[in-house]
């Protein structure tokens, strides 16, 4: 099989995941409630913290797995930032820093529901080219992550493309096409689709891919093309090596892998707090669970759970530790 033209071969566990989307720096502003068009709230607290990319490879790297970062940052006070927070994290970086540009500020307004708003100003992160990819080639036992923001970007789009062409079948990648899965070019949308092991998004990003709004129907629409575009893989141990997630909130996440009916894998009750992060937490702790071999269903669990404990904190980059993690497990048996 060429690389790049079919689905991964099994690969399980993995032991590190190479990420190549965005990190850009959160602005996190707690408000009442969003202002109307021309006035003004006071917001009750700020932080300025690395996001994006940054909460996926965070919440995976406490889970023990090693994260390194491939795409693109600046050299700027925001990139600055961004680096510190990657370093204390303990992931690798792979390029080199933009020089004359700083990496970008997502504006992110929680409500006392919880519920956040964004306003993204690109930066660094935006510029990502074939050349500044050659620093970022996979190597065996790599699972890859791409996000639909870097597809999103006119000039990231075909870099990442063109890699992923290149990329080993023995790779397994994640996709997660978030909230902008509407803006990424059909064409470039469906090669991603095809070479993704797994595909993760939360139901309103299920809708745009599929129209359905029901999540249990996108979930298995989603099912359905996976399975049709990857007939035959297999990971080792005889369980499918790759399938679909839509996230359902506090209710968990609907599981659609190796062609079966969507199972709705339950959430934990918690007292939500901020939900900025949920998603890039589930996300990290679902590959981090992956990487040590767990079954899929219980990777599904341990990611809700680890999503569960994150809207109990502010921030975007709340992700629990592994020994958070196992103590809040074991609450519930």
């Amino acid at each position: 099989m060429t690389a790049g033209t079919g689905p991964a071969s099994s690969r399980h566990p993995f032991d590190r995941l190479l990420h190549l989307g965005n990190v850009v720096i959160d602005l996190v502003l707690n408000v009442p409630t969003l202002p109307e068009r021309g006035a003004d709230v006071l917001a009750r607290a700020s932080l300025a913290t690395p996001g994006g990319a940054f909460n996926v490879m965070a919440a995976a790297a406490r889970q023990g797995l090693r994260v390194a970062y491939g795409g693109a940052y600046g050299s700027g006070p925001f990139a600055a930032l961004a680096r510190s927070g990657l370093a204390r994290e303990g992931i690798d970086l792979l390029q080199r820093p933009k020089a004359g540009l700083d990496t970008g500020v997502v504006i992110s307004i929680v409500d006392d529901g919880g519920e956040r708003t964004f306003v993204t100003a690109p930066g660094a992160e935006a510029s990502l080219t074939a050349g500044d990819l050659a620093a970022a080639a996979a190597r065996a036992g790599d699972a890859v992550y791409l996000s639909g923001y870097g597809l999103a970007h006119a000039s990231n789009r075909p870099a990442l493309l063109g890699w992923l062409e290149r990329l080993s079948d023995s790779n397994l990648v994640i996709f997660d096409p978030g909230p902008l899965a509407d803006r990424i070019p059909a064409a470039a949308l469906a090669v991603v689709m095809r070479r993704a092991d797994w595909l993760t998004c939360n139901a309103r990003e299920a809708a745009i891919l599929t129209g359905q709004a029901d999540p249990v129907a996108a979930a298995r629409e989603l099912g359905g093309r996976r399975a049709r575009g990857s007939a035959g893989l297999a990971r080792a141990g005889g369980a499918s090596a790759g399938g679909v997630i839509v996230r359902t909130g506090p209710d968990g996440c609907l599981l659609a892998h190796d062609g079966a009916e969507p199972v709705r894998v339950s959430g934990f009750p918690v007292v939500a707090t901020d939900t900025n992060g949920a998603g890039d937490t589930h996300t990290g702790s679902f590959a981090a669970a992956l990487a040590r071999g767990a079954d899929v269903t219980e990777a599904a669990r341990l990611a809700n759970a680890a999503a569960a404990l994150s809207v109990t904190k502010p921030g975007p980059a709340t992700a629990p530790t592994a020994t958070e993690l196992a103590r809040f497990l074991a609450r519930y048996g």
